[in-house]
């Protein structure tokens, strides 16, 4: 059963832990392991309480001189009665490897068959691992050893030391809450480096990846050293205080659930991010903010952490702005607010615009399980947005002295929000307080859009007569708008001319603009033209209409990045017909320089047309995209990252299939990607689509059986057209005896809704009800969410669909996390159904 706020804040109040002892070895079978945990506590008192723990077999129990019963252990909780003063628990269990990212992952790479073992403990798997008071506030320092096969490699939290015949030992660590720890294991090859700071600190860093993947990690690392260098020595000059955590290791793990976790001294980073084939600038761009990300959380999550679940998102709204701040001031990736606004900030306004938007902070988290559903693009983009807002309120001064404060204040231990907002007071002086309420306690968006009226000059040229920023709020909980100040810059655009632009401080639903009066009226006209403030930018009619002609020669990265973020909106409100997406595209691609802009345009235009745009249509619209692809890659430096993206959209919506069987069969590449097995990838699962494979799908599997080969496999053989392919994909998707990892299941997910008419999929939407909540237990919820996200019948989009949908979500027969995402996905399909009913089905 999952800990709630109650409990977590009564055990709090009873137990201080001293110190916790790991013992695991990893050598006894490939389902388990064993494990010891020794806990060493204070108790304030001689109440019951409990330790949680999640063991397959429970063999010894002793607290102090009295054995326990083994038995006593049920549902994830072992029951004790400490005395008054200091305790020892020692606890000895057989534990499960998991197949589903959580816990302590065990994963066979295909390609030479080598085990690899990896700890992710978020959110609540710690206790899968070892014995535990698994609750961020009650942290302690860790004492860790591992036995594992002689040949395999060991780090983890602590500095590793190999002791001899398969024995390592990692040195003691400063105090860390339970989700933070974890055991890397295996035959990992490893590269090292070090950081020197100003003042001659030395931090040695460490990279590790699969013995499958050395040679990309050669050719890679020395750009993650340079970035991770850079990051240290930013957040180092910053903070004020020097990295806390001995030494720093990064490890690229197979099949891992999230992006990355920040593990103190320990990264693990899904090995996706030790990129095969050609690398594009957008590819470097992503994994480097993950790089600077991650480490933003030594200081901010990991140094300091939040008392309970509620403020998780002030972690990551901390490390998502300050990757950005630190990729633009600190690195060669000074377009990294430009990523920013095209890859996360649509995440963040698609899940406002769901019905299970909630405020930044402050949402209901009476336990763990409840607190991972608001794990979302509001915690991040949004949180990063808002205190983006903040630093231009408050000042940038002001704003780094309240974080040192904090920081400080509260190091190796736990801090809340208004610990947070007390540091931000205290250096401002400014009432915070209001500006978080505004801010932070609200959910929802507001609408941001300029009214202009036109009047003729002497020269009988049109000139603004009068503007307006028009601010349209959300209602709050009890019908109160949320009344959130807006720094933003309105701007106009005539033929690639900047016509004017203003700053515009906004405290009221309408803002005068008289900077405006008499100038000339321009083509395009762009609220939050700089993209720095959190907020739906509504278009006029007019500028809606010119966007496929404007939009190419607006020459501010940032405002195109804005204005894709902005018709991705509008598709989805129904205010503008996807297929204007798809023309604006063809328009905007074969001249897009920013990767960025490039990579999420193509994907966000792919998305639309095999959501939105009519079933009759589809064929003309991806071969416009096509089109506009093969003038980009026409037009761009052979062998040029630009060239590659051009290529890989060609790849994905070819529409005839003799134009790409060749690539699938490794025959006349494109310069730079003759080694590119991802690519091949791409167009084995286009033919795969088109149900024009002939033999291209068993010639690639033969030729790349890596772990990322295998689930390409997977996922073109269920993106066949054809029902026996469905059939065998949904049952290897869904079946609860198929033994499928989370990878696994995702990549079938993926493969089959990427074909198919309503004919051949419509039978899967009751089984997709039926069978995949069904999987609760099989898979930790974390990955559940996912396959149910991913899963979920978005290609047969008819009232009975989301009848049927609406029906289960009705009752209490799913969990929390497959609630969140048909909740999620039924939004996006309520979406579907208003553009069908707009535009046309």
């Amino acid at each position: 059963m999952p800990l709630t706020r109650d409990e977590a804040i009564a055990r709090a109040d009873l137990i201080d832990v001293e110190s916790m002892r790991v013992e695991l070895d990893l050598t006894t079978d490939s389902a388990t392991f064993e494990s010891l945990t020794e806990i060493v506590f204070h108790a304030s008192s001689a109440t019951p309480t409990f330790v949680d723990l999640k063991a397959v077999d429970v063999h010894e129990v002793e607290l102090d001189d009295e054995v326990l019963d083994p038995a006593l252990a049920a549902d994830g909780r072992l029951p004790i009665t400490p005395r008054e003063g200091r305790n020892t628990l020692v606890v000895r269990a057989t534990m499960p490897f998991s197949n589903d990212g959580q816990g302590l992952h065990r994963s066979v790479d295909p390609a030479d068959q080598a085990e690899y073992v990896y700890g992710h403990l978020f959110l609540d798997a710690a206790p899968k691992v070892f014995a535990c008071f698994d609750q961020p506030d009650l942290k302690a320092p860790y004492d860790v050893s591992v036995r594992v096969p002689e040949e395999w490699v060991v780090t983890g939290n602590g500095d590793p030391v190999h002791e001899g015949d398969g024995q390592w030992r990692l040195a003691t660590t400063k105090p860390l809450s339970t989700y933070f720890v974890t055991v890397c294991a295996g035959p990992y090859v490893s590269r090292t480096d070090a950081w020197t700071g100003p003042e001659g600190q030395r931090v040695p860093l460490v990279i590790h990846g699969r013995a499958s993947l050395e040679a990309e990690l050669d050719a890679q690392a020395p750009q993650m050293f340079e970035i991770t260098r850079q990051c240290m020595s930013y957040f180092h000059e910053l903070f004020g205080i020097d990295y806390p955590f001995g030494e720093y290791h990064q490890v690229f793990v197979p099949e891992f659930n999230a992006g990355a976790m920040e593990n103190p001294g320990c990264v693990t980073f899904r090995d996706q991010y030790l990129f095969r084939g050609a690398i594009s600038r957008a590819s470097l761009l992503s994994r480097s903010n993950t790089i600077a990300h991650e480490m933003a959380h030594m200081w901010f999550g990991d140094l300091v952490t939040p008392v309970w679940w509620d403020d998780l998102w002030l972690n990551e709204s901390f490390a998502e702005y300050m990757a950005h701040r630190a990729l633009v001031d600190a690195t060669e990736f000074t377009e990294a607010w430009v990523d920013f606004g095209i890859a996360r900030k649509p995440w963040g306004y698609a899940a406002e615009r769901s019905p299970s938007t909630h405020p930044v902070a402050g949402a209901p988290a009476p336990d763990g399980d409840t607190a991972l559903q608001n794990f979302d693009g509001i915690s991040y983009a949004k949180g990063a947005s808002a205190l983006r807002q903040l630093i231009a309120w408050m000042g940038d001064e002001a704003f780094v002295a309240g974080v040192r404060d904090h920081l400080t204040r509260h190091s190796y231990g736990n801090a809340t929000l208004a610990d947070f907002l007390g540091s931000m007071a205290a250096a401002s002086g400014r009432d915070v307080d209001a500006w978080a309420a505004a801010w932070l306690e609200t959910a929802g968006l507001d609408r941001l859009s300029v009214e202009l009226t036109t009047t003729d000059d002497a020269e009988g040229m049109p000139v603004v007569e009068t503007a307006t920023l028009v601010r349209e709020q959300p209602q709050g909980v009890e019908g109160e708008a949320p009344n959130r100040p807006h720094a933003l810059t309105v701007t106009g655009w005539t033929d690639g001319d900047r016509a004017w632009s203003v700053d515009v401080e906004v405290e009221g639903d309408r803002t005068e603009l008289p900077e405006l009066v008499g100038r000339p009226v321009p083509r395009l006209v762009v609220p939050n033209a700089a993209d720095t403030t959190w907020a739906t930018a509504v278009l006029d009619e007019d500028s809606l209409r010119t966007l496929p002609t404007q939009l190419p020669q607006v020459t501010d990265p940032g405002t195109r990045a804005m204005l894709w973020a902005a018709v991705v909106d509008a598709v989805a409100e129904a205010r503008m017909d996807p297929r204007q997406q798809v023309a604006l595209f063809a328009e905007a691609f074969p001249v897009e320089t920013d990767a960025s802009i490039l990579t999420l345009s193509s994907m966000y235009t792919l998305r639309t047309i095999g959501r939105m745009v009519p079933v009759t249509d589809r064929r003309s619209r991806e071969a416009a995209v096509e089109q506009a692809a093969r003038a980009r890659l026409d037009s761009a430096e052979e062998g040029s990252s630009t060239a590659w993206l051009a290529a890989r959209t060609i790849a994905q919506v070819a529409i005839e299939a003799e134009a790409i069987r060749p690539w699938a069969r490794g025959a006349e590449l494109p310069a730079g990607l003759e080694e590119d097995d991802d690519f091949r990838w791409l167009a084995v699962r286009r033919l795969a689509e088109l149900g024009a494979l002939d033999g291209e799908l068993e010639l690639m599997a033969e030729h790349d059986g890596s772990l990322s080969g295998r689930l390409a496999a997977l996922q073109a053989r269920a993106a066949q057209p054809d029902t026996e392919s469905k059939d065998w994909a949904w049952g290897e998707l869904a079946g609860r005896e198929s033994g499928r990892s989370n990878y696994e299941r995702n990549s079938l997910a993926q493969g089959f809704w990427a074909s198919g008419g309503a004919e051949l999929l419509a039978p899967y939407v009751e089984r997709y009800l039926q069978e995949i909540p069904a999987l609760s237990g099989v898979l930790g919820e974390d990955a559940l969410a996912r396959v149910a996200q991913l899963a979920f019948p978005l290609q047969v989009p008819t009232a009975a669909t989301a009848e049927a949908v609406d029906a289960v979500l009705a009752g209490d027969t799913v969990s929390p996390a497959v609630r969140r995402s048909m909740v999620d996905q039924r939004s996006v399909l309520g979406e579907i159904l208003r553009s069908q009913q707009v535009y046309g089905a």
